[in-house]
C-alpha cells in the first residue's frame, strides 16, 4: 500500500481529521510499547458501516483508509518516547534533528500483516511492528565515534562477554534526598559515582548499534549455569561483568550511577572498551516499567 501518493478527497478528509484529534467512532489504535524487545505493537480496527463503505466494492478504500490512519495515530506516541533524560522525541522537532517526515517514514517502516476483515465482515483490522533500532538510529549522526574513556594507569582486568546493570526497585536520586525508580529511554548515560561520564550513545560503532538493551529482574534468576535467559545470554554472553546500580540520575531519572571500582572494571581493558562500543549492555529494569500500553 502507497501511503505517499496523492490520496483520494474523502482519504484526505479522513486523515485530516484524525490527526487533529478528532473523535472517531469508525476507527482506533490499540497495541504496547516493550523496551525489553526494543519494539513497539499496534493494531489499527476500522469499522465500516460509520464511514458508508461496504462490501466488496468498499474493500479496497477501506484498505487505504486503514493505513492512512495507522499513521496518523501511531504519530504522537512515536513523539511521546524517550530519548534521553532530558527530551522526548517531540522535542527534536524544533531543534531540526527529527521532523514529521521522520516520524511517518519511521512509522512506515514498519513489519505489517496486511489488512483482513472481521468474522462478522462489519470491520476491518491490521497489525503493525516496529522496531526500536530503527528509531535510535536516527538520533546517532556521529561522524566517528568517540573513544570511551580510559585509565590513566593500566591495570590487569578480567575479559567479560557482556555488561549487566541491574537497577531495580528505587535507588538514590544522586543530588538529592529522594529515590526513584529508574526509567527506560534510547540513550541512557553511565556515571561513575565521581560523576565521571563512562558511557553514553557518542561512544557507539554505528548507528545501527543499539545503545543499551533492557530485561526484567526474572532474567537473571533462571535455571542455567549463568542464571540468564537465553535473551539475555545472546546479549551479554554468559560471563557479562554484573554491576549493581547505586544511583539513579536526570530530570527523567534515566541514567545510572556505578562505583568508580566497578566503572574501573569497564574501562580497563580494550576488550572490555569495546562492548560499550557495540553496545553489549543489558539494564535490568522493574518488569512492570518495561511495558507501556496504548
Amino acid at each position: 500500500m502507497n501511503l505517499r501518493g496523492p490520496l483520494p478527497l474523502c482519504l484526505f478528509v479522513f486523515l485530516r481529521a484524525v490527526s487533529a484529534g478528532a473523535q472517531s467512532p469508525a476507527v482506533d489504535i490499540s497495541g504496547v510499547l516493550e523496551w525489553d524487545k526494543m519494539e513497539i505493537s499496534a493494531h489499527v480496527s476500522l469499522e465500516l458501516k460509520p464511514l458508508g463503505l461496504t462490501l466488496p466494492t468498499g474493500r479496497t478504500q477501506a484498505e487505504e483508509l486503514i493505513g492512512a490512519a495507522y499513521v496518523a495515530l501511531i504519530r504522537p506516541l512515536i513523539l511521546s518516547i524517550p530519548v534521553d533524560s532530558s527530551s522526548f522525541v517531540g522535542d527534536h522537532l524544533a531543534e531540526g534533528t527529527f521532523s514529521l517526515y521522520d516520524a511517518e517514514d519511521y512509522a512506515l517502516s514498519a513489519r505489517t500483516v496486511p489488512p483482513a476483515m472481521s468474522a462478522d465482515m462489519t470491520g476491518m483490522r491490521a497489525a503493525y511492528t516496529i522496531s526500536l533500532r530503527g528509531l535510535s538510529a536516527r538520533f546517532i549522526k556521529n561522524p566517528r565515534p568517540a573513544a570511551p574513556p580510559r585509565l590513566l594507569v593500566a591495570r590487569p582486568a578480567a575479559a567479560y562477554t557482556g555488561i549487566l546493570i541491574i537497577a531495580g526497585g528505587e535507588l538514590p536520586l544522586h543530588g538529592t534526598n529522594r529515590k526513584a525508580r529508574t526509567l527506560p529511554c534510547l540513550f541512557p548515560k553511565l556515571w561513575d559515582s565521581a560523576m565521571t561520564l563512562i558511557y553514553d550513545k557518542s561512544m557507539l560503532e554505528s548507528p545501527e548499534t543499539v545503545m543499551v538493551h533492557y530485561a526484567g529482574e526474572e532474567s537473571i534468576f533462571r535455571d542455567s549455569p549463568s542464571g540468564l535467559s537465553p535473551e539475555l545470554t545472546a546479549l551479554v554472553g554468559d560471563r557479562p561483568l554484573r554491576i549493581l546500580a547505586r544511583e539513579v540520575y536526570g530530570i527523567r531519572p534515566t541514567d545510572l550511577v556505578i562505583d568508580e571500582e566497578d566503572a574501573r572494571s569497564v574501562i580497563a581493558s580494550e576488550e572490555n572498551r569495546e562492548l560499550l562500543r557495540q553496545g553489549r549492555v543489558v539494564i535490568i529494569l522493574d518488569t512492570d516499567l518495561l511495558t507501556t500500553e496504548f
